[in-house]
């Protein structure tokens, strides 16, 4: 058998134990990031994701977007509902970039921003 030869099986038989392994993993990944099991919901952590993600529109009402504490403002969102809402969160909506800019966040994590944003701030 040629040096050529030897070296061709060597690296067909390499290929065919990738694709082995690959085709024996399980479906989902092993490990999970840390925000789909701990949603980061305290009221600390919502107005720290805030500042980092949604601060820089909602403060201002930037390009049509609700200010936060203007609950005038939130009610007919809310009125449809928070799923409308987080999805709208997820996929975009309107001026809004998809996922808010947390690409992080949990769908828990979008709920508690938008209630977040919605409360009134002159209690």
């Amino acid at each position: 058998m040629t040096k050529y030869r030897r070296q061709m099986r060597r690296n067909c038989l390499v290929a065919a134990l990738l694709l082995l392994s690959t085709a024996c993993s399980p479906d989902e990944p092993a490990v999970n990031t840390a925000a789909e099991h701990n949603p980061r919901t305290s009221r600390e952590e919502i107005q720290e994701i805030y500042l980092r993600s949604c601060h820089s529109c909602h403060a201002t009402g930037v390009a049509g977007a609700p200010r936060t504490g203007d609950t005038d403002a939130w009610a007919p969102r809310l009125e449809q509902g928070m799923d409308t809402l987080v999805t709208h969160v997820e996929k975009g909506y309107q001026a809004m970039p998809p996922r808010g800019l947390c690409f992080d966040c949990t769908r828990e994590e979008y709920a508690a921003l938008i209630r977040f944003m919605a409360e009134d701030r002159d209690q």
